[in-house]
């Protein structure tokens, strides 16, 4: 058997293009020396997996920002708003994906949205009946060429055709059907270029197959591929699925004209059924995506062989894969010092994964029964210390479905909340972060490292709250937060003061752009053992008689940008977490903290992709671990969320249900498009649809923002609407973050006098 992986990580391994980039944003180095860092770390990447001894390496993974957005540059998707500014290649690369405010024009960033069912965000790629879709850029062959000039033949990866027209923002009359002959052109040139480059494999990523699909859907895969690959000549074309199996289109893909399968058998509930009673040809490759690329937990080898036997019994040429892009998880476990070995040697980063694909392939072809490496990861996986906490079982068995409910019912409590707060019609706030600048990472960072006591680290910080406040106050927003200096992460701040918890120091991973996470690792059974919020919170609001948001994580989210354990249900840590987040809220708002924020960003995050597992698996308890958090405070204390990036409007029933009192999202980037579905459901929740971009440097003006709350008010009366950006402002700077929120606050005053 030989080996592949989908893709791997790209920002470097301690995140060297992440700070290349942002130096390119200040104007600190050129874009020659950018693209030099980024060549430096392919060539690193392309030798480690060469040195590995994989056999299918990929190339054209790596990107500035996002694949998606490479693959819309390669295609001529590029609006006009965007070229009209006449700036370099780079920098319109870079508009598209942060906006760009400047000489040559003010233009907003495309729509960011999760990536499938990951922490991972891409750019929406947007297309008008103008715009010609055909193949213009180079990246792919310029690419290939790299590796090849170091003696690497890659297998170049291209985001597929049916992909690309099924995650396009149409904003014109055309749909996906006008575009079926250029999209088979264009990709048809693709491959004959890199016929004459001489590239033995192309990947086609098609991660969409894994979705429902309709009858439609499967015509329109089938018309795309019957012309594109009749251009292959002699390279060799894999289609790549991931992230679930391919149910609804399975028997199409193995009758088209493919040489190489990727199907995912960790995510896929189905694949291996499928395999075995359609069958898998004879004269196709199946890449088996059996170690799992969105987890950091060793490979049960004694599972993944039995799979590769019952393929090998059926006569499947197979290659052994990865389940999707290992971009998904961190570098490599050698970075990490504080992590005890007897922790430690149950993980495996990018670089593990290539080395279990390396011990796999040697397995597969002995007596593993017997081998060494086998035995010893079997014993290994039978025996984790430090995993079990029968206080925390038990106390989440004693939950009764009466812990899920809040009284008194919405209307009741709204209009206690209306008489507590006085607050004025469309009320003003934050989601919670201000602007982690220099100062305040190298507080935090002297405070690990020793070089400061407590007592210094937090004078430094109450500086800062106090500060935020006094800006806060003089801008004039009504409902305040305190800044949050003390948080590295909305999720690894929390962690840490958990029990159950372990984390990294090197190990980074990409949500978007420069954007880099450290997910925490959950270990054993959660609890909380003390207050983690209530003396920021509770000096906050004493510096202030306006009321002043206490800011929780939720604790789907705290799951979901996590590392999740492998050894009990999500539904059971999501259970254990809300008990401990529960307690937190209940010691805030017997502190005096009358306004509660429980972040859940990522509430979609691990939605099935398949609409027909969405209850059964997910929404049955990830709505009730939310309820479970706040059921039990008064009726007085007004309990926010908010969500970020992420599409909302097919599951708006489940978020009304979780009965928080006020619910903030984004809606910038998306034209406000989730306001109908608001509408539609009669949506009970008072909500604040962020009004401008925090993810961009631009500063939106008065007017803009004006705008935008016109247009919510034609779907929301005014006294349910709250007015506050979308999302956290802690990777913004802080003149920009004065400005624009001066401009909200501005605007909230003036259509307060075209209401009154």
């Amino acid at each position: 058997m030989r080996t592949a992986v989908i893709g791997y990580p790209r920002v470097g391994t301690f995140r060297e293009l992440k700070f290349a980039t942002e130096k390119y944003f200040r104007k600190e180095i050129s874009a020659d020396t950018l693209k030099n860092t980024a060549k430096g770390i392919r060539k690193n990447q392309w030798l480690h997996q060469k040195k590995s001894g994989l056999d299918f390496i990929p190339s054209n993974d790596f990107s500035f920002y996002d694949n998606l957005l490479d693959a819309a540059v390669l295609f001529n998707i590029v609006p006009k708003r965007y070229s009209l500014l006449g700036l370099s290649t780079i920098d319109t690369y870079f508009a598209m994906a942060r906006g760009y405010q400047g000489e040559a024009g003010d233009v907003k960033a495309l729509e960011m949205k999760k990536w499938f069912n990951t922490n991972y965000h891409y750019m929406t790629p947007e297309i008008d009946d103008e715009n010609e879709l055909t193949l213009v850029g180079t990246k792919p062959f310029d690419e290939y060429e790299e590796a090849k000039g170091i003696g690497i033949n890659t297998k170049p990866v291209v985001i597929g055709a049916f992909t690309l027209l099924k995650l396009l923002r149409y904003v014109g009359n055309k749909t996906a059907e006008d575009y079926i002959g250029a999209v088979i052109k264009a990709y048809s040139e693709l491959l004959s270029k890199f016929n004459g480059l001489e590239a033995e494999w192309v990947q086609f990523d098609e991660p969409y197959l894994v979705y429902d699909l309709t009858k439609e859907d499967v015509k329109l895969f089938e018309k795309l591929y019957n012309g594109i690959l009749s251009a292959k000549d002699d390279v060799k074309v894999l289609l790549q699925t991931y992230f679930g199996d391919i149910r609804d289109c399975y028997s199409s893909v193995i009758s088209l004209n493919f040489d190489g399968i990727g199907l995912d058998f960790v995510e896929g509930k189905e694949t291996l059924d499928l395999v075995e009673k359609q069958g898998f040809p004879s004269d196709k490759a199946l890449f088996a995506g059996i170690i799992n690329g969105k987890n950091i937990w060793k490979n049960n080898y004694k599972k993944t062989l039995t799979i590769l036997d019952t393929l090998k019994e059926k006569g499947v040429n197979t290659i052994i894969s990865t389940s999707c892009s290992l971009l998904h998880v961190p570098y490599a476990l050698k970075n990490e010092t504080k992590i005890p070995e007897k922790y430690a040697k149950y993980f495996a980063f990018a670089e593990e994964k290539l080395e279990e694909l390396a011990e796999l392939k040697m397995l597969s072809e002995c007596d593993y029964s017997k081998a060494e490496v086998f035995l010893a990861n079997t014993v290994l996986l039978g025996n984790r210390p430090d995993c079990n906490d029968k206080a925390v079982q038990d106390r989440v068995r004693k939950i009764r479905n009466s812990d899920f409910i809040r009284l008194p019912e919405f209307s009741a409590r709204r209009k206690i909340q209306k008489e507590e707060f006085q607050l004025p019609v469309f009320p003003t706030t934050t989601i919670g972060s201000f602007p982690q600048t220099t100062d305040v990472k190298a507080n935090r960072a002297a405070f690990r490292n020793g070089n400061i006591d407590e007592e210094q680290y937090i004078e430094f910080n109450r500086k800062k709250i106090a500060e935020c406040i006094a800006m806060q106050e003089e801008i004039g927003l009504d409902v305040l937060v305190h800044g949050e200096f003390e948080r590295n992460d909305m999720v690894e701040y929390f962690g840490e003061q958990l029990n159950g918890f372990l984390f990294t120091e090197k190990a980074w991973v990409q949500s978007y752009g420069t954007r880099c996470v450290k997910p925490p690792v959950i270990w054993g059974d959660i609890s909380r053992s003390k207050p983690m919020t209530v003396a920021w919170s509770v000096y906050a609001q004493s510096l202030t008689d306006k009321p002043m948001k206490g800011m929780l994580t939720d604790p789907v989210t705290i799951l979901n940008w996590s590392f999740p354990r492998e050894d009990i249900s999500l539904k059971e840590s999501a259970y254990q977490i809300a008990l401990a987040i529960r307690d937190e809220v209940l010691d805030l708002e017997a502190n005096g903290i009358r306004v509660i924020q429980v972040d859940e960003a990522a509430l979609r995050e691990k939605l099935p992709l398949r609409k027909s597992d969405w209850h059964n698996e997910y929404l049955n308890w990830a709505i009730p671990a939310f309820r479970l958090v706040h059921s039990g405070v008064k009726a007085k204390t007004q309990i926010h969320t908010h969500m970020c990036y992420s599409e909302f409007t097919d599951i708006i029933k489940a978020i009304d249900d979780m009965d928080a009192d006020v619910i903030t999202f984004e809606a910038s980037r998306s034209n406000l498009l989730i306001l109908d579905s608001l509408k539609e459901n009669n949506f009970k929740t008072e909500v604040g649809p962020g009004v401008y971009d925090i993810h961009s440097p631009r500063v939106p003006s008065v007017k803009e923002i004006k705008s935008a709350l016109h247009k919510m008010l034609e779907r929301i009366t005014p006294e349910k609407l709250w007015v506050n950006p979308d999302c956290g402002l802690k990777t913004r700077g802080v003149v920009e973050t004065t400005a624009s929120l001066i401009n909200l606050v501005e605007a909230a005053k003036e259509l307060r006098n075209e209401n009154s």
